[in-house]
């Protein structure tokens, strides 16, 4: 395997490889483009994105954005973030239609191994899903491996290191489950 491939699947793959070198490199640029392209043309802004991002539909995204690689970034229709956006995609991240990203959040599935010996040889991580009709407040930190289900609200400043089921208003360091999200509200969410 490459290390591509071991980092795509979550597997410990060497950072310094040449190849991801490059890729991140390429990334870095196109944040750099996008970052500094004209606030009032969004269509060629969102253009630089689509070099390597994924997008299902629309998306607006405002400056400043960045990732480590974009090819590993799926976005579905109608996906909104607002200032400092952080995608650390070292593994797949998944976003569902009508997502609302706050400022100054963090997606990140990239980890490290706990062992210092072992953090100087290695990295690596877990993909992210991110349902539709999900809303992340501002300052949210999202870390590896998780899955936030569909229709869900995570209240501002949250850390989120497990698993958010469906129609659910989660916060908290760490982020818990505060209430379920009644079916008249999850239509409510579902129809804007």
């Amino acid at each position: 395997m490459t290390e591509r491939e071991k980092m795509m699947a979550g597997l410990p793959y060497n950072a310094r490889d040449e190849a991801l070198i490059a890729d991140r490199k390429a990334a870095k640029l196109m944040c750099h483009r996008f970052n500094l392209a004209d606030p009032g043309d969004m269509e060629a802004r969102m253009a630089i994105l689509a070099t390597q991002v994924q997008f299902q539909g629309d998306a607006h995204m405002e400056p400043s954005f960045y990732c480590d690689y974009g090819y590993n970034i799926t976005l579905g229709d109608n996906f909104y973030s607002n200032h400092n956006l952080t995608i650390l995609d070292v593994c797949p991240v998944r976003i569902g239609k009508n997502a609302f990203i706050g400022p100054n959040v963090m997606i990140s599935a990239a980890t490290h191994p706990i062992d210092p010996m072992e953090r100087l040889q290695a990295e690596d991580g877990a993909p992210i899903s991110i349902g539709d009709n999900v809303w992340l407040g501002g300052n949210v930190s999202v870390l590896p491996g998780i899955r936030i289900g569909d229709n869900c609200v995570i209240g501002a400043g949250s850390v989120v290191t497990k698993d958010i089921p469906d129609n659910s208003v989660a916060a908290g360091n760490p982020c818990r489950v505060l209430r379920s999200i009644t079916p008249s509200e999850s239509v409510a969410v579902s129809a804007d």
